[in-house]
This record gives C-alpha cells, sequence and structure tokens, in this order.
C-alpha cells in the first residue's frame, strides 16, 4: 500500500501547499486519495450533505472579455441573445421559487468585465438585500470590483462574490488576454476587505495541461483564508467559441481534482459545477464521495445546461444523501 506519510497530510487547514506537494497528492493510487480525501472531509463536514444553490444570469451576454470557454463574450458568434438588466422584481420571484426548492444561496451573475457605478449597480444592491430578506445567502459575480463597491455590496448583506481564477497562473493568458491574473487576485481582496466570503474556483478541460489544474489549485490553497466555496467546472463546449472542440473531462480526471481540492482545502464547500449535465449518476456520486459537497441545482446555469431540481433531489435520495435545510 502507498505510503501516505511521506506526504504530511492533515486534516487540518494549511497554507504552505507548494506544486509539488499537491502534485503528489493528486498522483496518489485512486484508492487512497479517496480514502484521504473522505478522511479530511468527515473531519470538517456532514459526508451526506450537499448544498443546494441556484444561480441566475441577471444581465446575459455582449460582455467585452475575451474568455475562450464564455458563450457571453461579445468576440464570439455563439447562440446567446444579449439581455439587459433583469428588473429587480424578476430577481426576487426567481429568488423565492429557489427558497422553495430547497436552495440555500441565490446567486446572480451579470455579463460585464466590471461593475460600474450608477443605477444598474443600485439596482443590484437592491436585489442583494431583497434575496437576503427571504432567508438566502445572496452571492454575486459581476466582474472586477473596487474596494468601495464591495464594501457597498457587504453593506447590503451579500454573502458572497465568486470571482474564478480560471485556470493556472502559467495557463491563464492561453484563455483569457482582457484581464489579468493580477486583477482576478486584486478583486478577491476586496472583497475580502470587506467581510464577503469568497466563492472562488475553475475550469478543467480547456486544453491545461496536469501541471496547469496543479497551479490553480496551488493559487487557491496560498490564499489566506481559503475561499469558503471552491467551484469546480468541467468545460461546457459551447459552439461558437475557441474551445468548442475539445474532448469532454473524463470522469477520473473529474474525481481526482475534486478529491485533490478537498485534501488541500478542506474547510471549503468544493462545488460540482458546469458541465454536470453531461456526467452520469454514478459520475456525480463518485464525485460526492471525494469530497464534493455543495451543487448548482436548476435547468440553467447562466446561460448553459444544467440538470434540473428533481433530477437532483432524486439522485440525492438514491443515494442516501440530504440537502442542507433551508434556515
Amino acid at each position: 500500500m502507498n505510503d501516505l506519510n511521506h506526504l504530511e497530510l492533515s486534516p487540518e487547514v494549511r497554507h504552505d501547499w507548494t506544486d509539488s506537494k499537491i502534485r503528489a497528492v493528486h498522483g496518489l493510487p485512486f484508492p487512497d486519495l479517496l480514502y484521504h480525501a473522505q478522511t479530511v472531509h468527515r473531519r470538517h463536514h456532514d459526508p451526506c450533505e450537499v448544498q443546494l444553490c441556484t444561480l441566475l444570469s441577471i444581465k446575459t451576454g455582449g460582455c467585452p472579455e475575451d474568455c475562450a470557454y464564455c458563450p457571453q463574450s461579445a468576440h464570439y458568434s455563439t447562440a446567446v441573445t444579449p439581455q439587459g438588466l433583469l428588473d429587480v422584481e424578476q430577481v426576487l420571484e426567481a429568488a423565492r421559487a429557489a427558497w422553495e426548492g430547497g436552495s440555500t444561496r441565490f446567486c446572480m451573475g451579470a455579463a460585464w468585465r466590471e461593475v460600474r457605478n450608477g443605477k444598474e449597480f443600485e439596482q443590484v444592491l437592491e436585489m442583494v438585500r431583497g434575496v437576503r430578506s427571504l432567508g438566502l445567502e445572496a452571492c454575486c459575480t459581476l466582474g472586477m470590483l473596487t474596494g468601495e463597491q464591495a464594501r457597498r455590496l457587504g453593506e447590503a448583506g451579500l454573502t458572497a462574490y465568486n470571482h474564478n481564477l480560471d485556470t493556472g497562473p502559467a495557463y491563464y493568458e492561453r484563455i483569457v488576454s482582457t484581464r489579468t491574473y493580477e486583477a482576478r487576485l486584486e478583486t478577491i481582496r476586496n472583497v475580502r476587505e470587506a467581510g464577503i466570503t469568497v466563492c472562488c474556483g475553475g475550469i478543467i478541460g480547456m486544453g491545461e495541461s496536469l501541471d496547469d489544474r496543479i497551479g490553480l489549485l496551488a493559487a487557491l490553497a496560498q490564499l489566506d483564508p481559503h475561499p469558503e466555496s471552491v467551484p469546480i467546472n468541467a468545460l461546457v463546449r459551447a459552439p461558437g467559441t475557441p474551445l468548442e472542440r475539445l474532448p469532454p473531462v473524463d470522469p477520473i480526471d473529474m474525481a481526482r481534482m475534486i478529491a485533490t481540492a478537498r485534501i488541500v482545502l478542506p474547510r471549503s464547500r468544493v462545488r460540482l459545477s458546469a458541465g454536470r449535465i453531461e456526467m452520469s449518476e454514478s459520475t456525480q456520486a463518485l464525485c460526492f464521495l471525494a469530497g464534493a459537497n455543495s451543487i448548482f441545482t436548476g435547468e440553467k446555469l447562466l446561460t448553459t445546461p444544467n440538470p434540473d431540481r428533481d433530477r437532483d433531489l432524486a439522485l440525492l435520495e438514491k443515494l442516501g444523501m440530504t440537502a442542507l435545510a433551508v434556515s
């Protein structure tokens, strides 16, 4: 049996993870990797509980960024029809439906490069206040934020801000040229300073190497504190984007990434996110076993397909797992 001790594996939170240490964890024999991921998972979480989250696109398409995976980019010809910012009441109606369906977090995404002060930002603040009044956690992903904008979102009651790193720093410029890695990290710092929790992860299956996946996990693990939520996305190969012809992510590769994230980021909620529509029930169960304990539920993730809520609840019931209770 492979000796785990030389890797200095511990269920406690650490910020000294190096690329080489993470690579060694990721490369463990699969049974050892899952065993240790489960050990860590059970130390910090209920292994049979999954948080249900709902994600709504509140402003769709026309984004000036050139993220190679994104059908909302104005740089590519895709099936996405641009749509302006939704009315506050439309958003709150969707939030009520999410709450009634068992979601504990409602996430609002706008296809902006950065937040601009003015009427639309004021509307977003009103949305945040409304979502919180329903008893839901409120999350936003709006692009880059200044410190002052983050402060105002915090004052409105925002629970979490999503700002993904997408991939490891060495591969990043192959995916995005309109925003730097450092700019992403700066927004994360602004969110932290405003007292808002951080939701930050990335995407696999974009043609990156194993070293790039390790680099992403290292960048996340070196944040202090670690992100409270870590979405691990499998590339959705959207027609019209530069990555549309890439092969799907291998299920074992996905489970390895989830398990390694669980070990390196022990207290974070590891969210099985985009790409789940293409995963079998067996693959999703394997990812839960590897340490995933949060999913987006509902028919769409912004503009990409996603399993519907009834299907998700049926799977959890089949596995003897439960949704995190709405408080």
